[in-house]
């Protein structure tokens, strides 16, 4: 199944959560790999709406608050250096409208 083109990608996400250090659960080291840093926030936002959204989409789990959603996917970043990635994605109940959750590294591709 493919997920709505207009899907909610929160800028906000990326700039206060993937793209920075945290203590536990850091993506920005594995999303740095492919060029990708705060600088490069646009980028990745375009690149997940480009890249990844157009893939299909398959069910995951269904929560009182709205239907889970995984794509397994290649992200090509920045410097041109791919990774390997599962997004998930959530459509609300009450809005019918699809969010971008989080990004999941996979294992990387060999270089």
């Amino acid at each position: 199944m493919k997920l709505p083109a207009d899907a909610i990608i929160a800028r906000r996400k990326l700039t206060h959560y993937l793209l920075v250090p945290l203590a536990q659960g850091d993506k920005s080291r594995f999303l740095a790999k492919a060029g990708y840093d705060l600088n490069q926030a646009d980028q990745l936002l375009e690149d997940l709406r480009g890249q990844v959204l157009p893939g299909d989409a398959e069910e995951l789990h269904r929560t009182e608050y709205g239907q889970y959603h995984q794509i397994r996917s290649l992200l090509t970043g920045p410097n041109g250096r791919t990774l390997r990635i599962r997004t998930i994605w959530m459509t609300e109940h009450l809005s019918q409208r699809t969010k971008f959750v989080t990004l999941i590294p996979e294992k990387t591709l060999p270089e």
